[in-house]
């Protein structure tokens, strides 16, 4: 009987953990499921170690957007950055191959992050943050990939995904209108800057907390490059501000609290690479790109994993939360 056609599956954690146990010639005792995200992730526990398999999904990643991803995670590791980076097999490969019931779905064997996410930083881990992000900078500057990466621009932020959204926002014409006003305002913003001068290269767009760990020596290990791309490196120092940014949002901390902690990072950030005036006066308006560009990630993915939160409610929430972001940063 032939297999209902199926969009989205769930590979079997006992399947997977023979397979690695032959492919990589590692003694697996489990591999049991982690989450479903952007991919699939499992944690894969041998006797002495434990190792992250990540399994992607076609309509998120190529394979050449995987080559890419895992050609740089490469580089990465080969000139000192502190990473988490691919496992190779006995074969000498690093990229696995499994036929889906909605064909043919990609996957990588990657070093696991010691530690655990610090969610709420001390000043050391902010100086760590910074000086380490600043060494993945340092390369990531300066390399030239084989595989091509998406590029964060912006028309890739904020022209593109906003055409992409318009049918979500059929019911919210006004929170439609406003993120259309906006988005004009910041390419026009953009636009007065001299971002010929800005630090070029490839950017890992997420460098959130949940995506570095912190072991018991106070050693960090990034992770989490599926978006990785090329762009402004600004991106990355964007991207973490988001964090200060939520956590002044929830209550956590004051706004003058969280300027003085984003401080320390810059100011550690800066022992390692220079980073301009004008870089951080354009992270507000990079910002809104970040914004508006995971909502429609977030939408175009709705079949696969976003289901469960995108809706009507969550889109006027993050429009509200865009708005506050632009108020209290934007200058136009």
């Amino acid at each position: 009987m032939t297999p209902f056609p199926a969009q989205y599956s769930t590979l079997s954690a006992l399947a997977l953990k023979d397979y690695i146990t032959a492919a990589y010639g590692i003694n697996l005792v489990s591999c049991k499921y982690l989450l479903r995200g952007v991919s699939d992730t499992y944690v894969l526990t041998a006797a002495d170690a434990r190792y992250i398999l990540k399994i992607y999904r076609d309509q998120h990643r190529s394979l050449s957007e995987i080559q890419g991803e895992v050609e740089l995670l490469n580089m990465l590791k080969e000139y000192g950055a502190k990473v988490s980076y691919p496992l190779v097999d006995i074969f000498g490969g690093q990229i696995q191959k499994f036929d889906a019931a909605e064909g043919t779905r990609y996957g990588i064997v990657l070093s696991y992050a010691q530690g655990k996410p610090v969610l709420d930083l001390d000043d050391e881990q902010l100086k760590t943050v910074g000086r380490e992000m600043a060494a993945v900078h340092n390369i990531t500057a300066v390399v030239k990939l084989n595989y091509a990466r998406k590029a964060y621009t912006k028309d890739t932020t904020l022209t593109v995904p906003l055409n992409v959204l318009e049918p979500a926002f059929a019911d919210l014409p006004d929170e439609y209108a406003y993120l259309k006003e906006i988005a004009t305002r910041v390419i026009q913003k953009l636009d007065t800057f001299d971002t010929e001068k800005f630090s070029y290269g490839y950017c890992q767009y997420d460098f959130l907390p949940k995506n570095f760990h912190f072991d018991d020596k106070g050693q960090i290990t990034f992770f989490d490059f599926d978006f990785a791309g090329q762009g402004h490196l600004a991106n990355d120092l964007m991207s973490f501000f988001v964090h200060f940014f939520m956590h002044v949002f929830t209550g956590k901390l004051t706004d003058e609290e969280a300027d003085r902690m984003y401080q320390v990072f810059i100011a550690a950030y800066r022992e390692v690479r220079p980073v301009s005036v004008e870089e951080i006066n354009a992270i507000p308006y990079l910002g809104v790109g970040f914004w508006i560009f995971y909502l429609g990630f977030q939408y175009e993915n709705f079949d696969d994993w976003s289901n469960l939160f995108f809706g009507p409610k969550f889109i006027k929430d993050r429009v509200a939360l865009i708005k506050v972001w632009v108020d209290k940063y934007c200058e136009f």
